[in-house]
């Protein structure tokens, strides 16, 4: 239980860091790096305990690389999609009369852009924090956080820079995303993870 219980606050305190630095904060360059800072902490704050995936395409790539149980699949979905959600819930108070519009995405590049860095976070995850190469490294929570702070920097104006379902449920409730877009999300976010896995697998095949 506690595994559980440790990535539903993971995933909330990372997307209420994400609603408060766009939509209080007014977004700019400060949110990227709020956004980071925040995964990078949670990382390192429940790492120990549940693995601090936070994301349901972590958790895809992580049990495709056999180092997740399958029996802790589903309960690590629901544990980080309602910690969206009631991250979601807690901005829509906290934001009071701040308001925002949601992006307008063109589907092609979003889903290109979501894939691509799903798959570098996932990539960054594996190799970082479950390769036997890296065990004991105390990195990797700075690479994963960089990982996602990297892609909101690149690709934000173009998908959201969401990179993981979980995050893409939240920012909808948030009014950052139409939910007309959560397909794009759902797709990239869980075909980049696998192809994560797939790859890393292909690279470290001594690694089981």
């Amino acid at each position: 239980m506690n595994k559980y219980i440790t990535e539903f606050i993971g995933t909330f305190f990372l997307l209420l860091t994400i609603g408060c630095s766009v939509i209080i904060g007014g977004a700019g360059v400060i949110a990227p790096l709020a956004i980071g800072s925040a995964l990078m902490v949670m990382i390192y704050a429940g790492g120990h305990v549940s693995g601090g995936h936070y994301n349901p395409a972590v958790t895809l790539g992580v049990w495709l690389r056999g180092r997740c149980p399958t029996k802790d699949v589903v309960p690590y979905w629901v544990a980080q999609l309602l910690g969206a959600v009631i991250a979601a819930c807690v901005l829509n108070y906290l934001k009071g009369e701040a308001s925002t519009k949601p992006m307008v995405l063109k589907p092609g590049p979003a889903l290109l852009a979501e894939f691509l860095y799903t798959f570098a976070l996932v990539y960054v995850v594996l190799n970082t924090a479950t390769a036997k190469a890296t065990a004991g490294n105390s990195n990797y929570g700075l690479a994963i956080g960089f990982t996602v702070m990297t892609g909101a920097f690149a690709v934000g104006s173009i998908s959201s820079a969401a990179f993981n379902p979980a995050v893409a449920i939240g920012i909808s409730i948030m009014g950052l995303s139409a939910w007309s877009n959560i397909w794009i999300y759902l797709v990239a976010n869980f075909a980049g993870g696998a192809a994560a896995a797939l790859t890393f697998k292909a690279i470290n095949p001594q690694d089981k």
